[in-house]
């Protein structure tokens, strides 16, 4: 299992919180940046790119970022060569993202998820052990193009 994530916010959303407190409860290393680090608000711009260079160079097994929308941290993060985030707004739509996409982070709307809502997305996206082997090459495309 993949132990070390790190959790970005541009503001201290109760679901950015929610996030890396539930993961500690879990048994993860929770790294925490952005704000949830400083404790004020911070350029959701920079909390992707860190936490994306964060799971890119192997220094955490996967990430959370978290804006208002989800949408500003999302294509920020996958601005980073070996990134593949995907905004979640419910369960199985962060299950879909790993099981066919092998996202590598996960990212919320801080306006949408509530506390209850984010551990559920967690617990599904955590829940997929492996990938749908029936999209291990379509996989494959989206990682080569990154290169």
């Amino acid at each position: 299992m993949q132990k070390r994530v790190v959790v970005g916010s541009d503001d201290k959303y109760p679901a950015a919180v929610e996030a890396a407190r539930y993961l500690v409860e879990r048994g993860f290393e929770v790294v925490e940046v952005g704000a949830l680090k400083s404790g004020r608000i911070e350029p959701w711009p920079d909390v992707a790119f860190e936490v994306g260079k964060m799971v890119a160079e192997g220094k955490a097994d996967w990430g959370v970022v978290v804006c208002y929308t989800g949408t500003g941290v999302s294509i920020a993060a996958n601005k980073v060569k070996g990134v593949r985030a995907a905004l979640c707004v419910d369960a199985q739509t962060a299950r879909g993202a790993k099981l066919w996409n092998d996202a590598n982070v996960l990212a919320m709307s801080g306006r949408l998820t509530t506390p209850e809502i984010a551990r559920e997305i967690i617990d599904s996206w955590l829940n997929v052990e492996k990938i749908d082997e029936t999209e291990k090459a379509n996989i494959e495309r989206l990682k080569k193009a990154d290169s």
